[in-house]
């Protein structure tokens, strides 16, 4: 008997004739999730098994694979023989470890696939005769086809697998197979779940982020890349790009239209990031913005800070409110430390009364009006850089 990780993937199977890449990315990202356990990994007829991991490393690797995208979930199997007395062996086996503390009266039901169509018994008759040999062995147990307590399963392949946990995956598509797209991370909570839901779209990330020392402090700096290592957990590799924005935030606010300031640093802010995801070879921005959240994100003002770039700007949470953003957080665990009350560079020197309906000329006109150009290149090249693993 081998102890397995059976991974299931559903996306995937509308992919056609392209399959085949979008299964290679998966396995190579699976490869790299588990880096240091020596994994085995192999796929076989819509599963992929991952084999070779030490009993100590079990759960930490199953823990790996439900934050790889692509991957619908996973469970802990038990490989056999496909001869039909071994196959009820392990499943007993594994049943008597689930019932040991259950409560008379528990329900169960057998749940049988058969890939193998020249297999003795096909998949009604392995459910009718594994679920008679259960009863047999524990007869304080019930059966309950709708809603059971207990559903173990088994597969029948190039050997038979047992199992009773189905865990839920990430879901979504293999990171890399989209393309590459940078992330303009702050230190709230929305733009780390803009990055994890392009991620899952099959997005490889990087990240810039826009800081105005002393304005704001390391603490605020360590806040952000401890949210990439974060998301990195289900991204992947991320590099991120620190950006020293002082000079220009602090010439924004003293020469530019109080009101405008907000979206004039918003514009420049896409102008930066534009260059350091070209020069990554970067396709799009992604930001963490909602229609109507706050005076810089109604649909004027978007309209106004798309015009400073010309590359596609991806706002995945446009359509969400708030409370759905913080569910979305807390499942992947940003939350927490989104809400340390450290502040970024977008919360300091905020209007009064900031303009909620820019027009595109003003802002223009307002921009023009003071050369940025020196600042900006400044910017760039005092730009630190970190690779986020």
């Amino acid at each position: 008997m081998e102890k397995v990780l059976l991974v299931r993937y559903t996306e995937i199977h509308l992919k056609g004739l392209n399959r085949p890449y979008f299964e290679r990315a998966l396995v190579d990202n699976m490869k790299r999730a588990l880096r240091g356990m020596e994994p085995v990994i192999e796929r076989e007829h819509g599963r992929i098994y991952v084999r070779n991991i030490s009993d100590e490393n079990f759960a930490e690797a199953l823990d790996r694979l439900t934050r790889v995208f692509g991957i619908h979930s996973v469970s802990p199997a038990s490989a056999v023989d496909k001869d039909w007395e071994t196959v009820v062996s392990a499943a007993l086996s594994l049943m008597e470890e689930r019932v040991k503390d259950a409560a008379p009266g528990t329900t169960f039901k057998v749940l049988a696939r058969r890939s193998d169509k020249r297999y003795m018994y096909n998949s009604d008759t392995i459910c009718r005769e594994l679920g008679g040999r259960v009863l047999e062995r524990f007869p304080g147990l019930k059966v309950d086809v709708h809603d059971p307590e207990i559903k173990l399963s088994v597969e029948i392949r190039d050997n038979a697998y047992v199992y009773c946990d189905e865990i839920k995956g990430a879901n979504g598509m293999p990171t890399g197979t989209a393309g590459k797209a940078s992330l303009l991370i702050s230190g709230g909570i929305d733009s780390p779940v803009a990055g994890y839901m392009m991620a899952k779209r099959g997005l490889t990330l990087s990240a810039v982020h826009f800081y105005s020392y002393p304005y704001t402090s390391e603490r605020a700096r360590d806040k952000v890349v401890e949210l990439t290592k974060l998301v990195s957990k289900y991204a992947g590799e991320i590099k991120l790009f620190l950006v020293p924005f002082t000079d220009i935030q602090m010439t924004i606010y003293e020469k530019c239209p109080s009101k405008e300031t907000t979206v004039l640093m918003r514009r420049l802010m896409m102008k930066i990031a534009e260059r350091i995801a070209r020069g990554e070879g970067a396709m799009a921005l992604i930001t963490g913005e909602s229609l109507g959240q706050v005076a810089s994100q109604t649909l004027e003002a978007l309209a106004v800070t798309n015009d400073a770039v010309s590359m596609p700007v991806f706002r995945p949470l446009i359509g969400f409110d708030k409370d759905e953003i913080m569910d979305i957080a807390r499942r992947i665990g940003t939350y927490e430390t989104s809400i340390l009350p450290y502040e970024d560079c977008c919360t300091v020197f905020v209007p009064k009364h900031p303009v909620t309906k820019p027009r595109l000329e003003d802002l223009r006109a307002s921009e023009a009006a003071v050369d940025f150009s020196d600042m900006i290149e400044k910017a760039i090249e005092n730009t630190e850089i970190m690779t986020i693993k």
